[in-house]
């Protein structure tokens, strides 16, 4: 996720607390959809797209904070 700002990504893990959770927060919804995908769709059908919309804001907060710390 986002190759250019991989530098800034690391700096902030360790100097931003809620840049640190929303990236875990990313991250582990990312592997809950991957287990969730490939069980029985028709089943988590739901779970999953609410769980993708979690995940794309997540990924539009964190791309805002880089944005705005790159600029810096």
């Amino acid at each position: 996720m986002f190759p250019e700002y991989r530098d800034l990504i690391s700096r902030l893990k360790e100097e931003d607390a809620n840049f640190k959770r929303l990236f875990k927060k990313h991250n582990d919804l990312d592997q809950e959809l991957q287990t969730l995908e490939t069980q029985d769709f028709n089943e988590k059908h739901i779970e999953i797209e609410k769980k993708k919309k979690e995940k794309l804001q997540l990924k539009d907060q964190l791309y805002s904070m880089l944005k705005e710390r790159a600029a810096t």
